[in-house]
């Protein structure tokens, strides 16, 4: 009988979205605050989510335990 749960990590939850074929996805970074001075051809740039690299799929693996991660 197990005595422990494994728990999702709620931030990496909230960050990480998983598609159907097992990728996972990610806003890109910069888009949060101080926009004025940054250029409309880099925000359109960070617009869309974009994937993971692959050296930080394991690290996603244990935070988020219960996901169907694939390469």
């Amino acid at each position: 009988m197990k005595k422990y749960k494994q728990k999702t990590k709620k931030a990496a939850k909230k960050r990480f979205t998983i598609t159907g074929s097992g990728k996972v996805k990610r806003y890109k970074q910069g888009r949060r605050h101080l926009l004025e001075h940054k250029s409309s051809k880099s925000l359109r740039l960070k617009r869309f989510k974009t994937g993971v690299s692959k050296s930080d799929i394991d690290k996603l693996r244990a935070l988020l335990p219960g996901a169907n991660i694939k390469e």
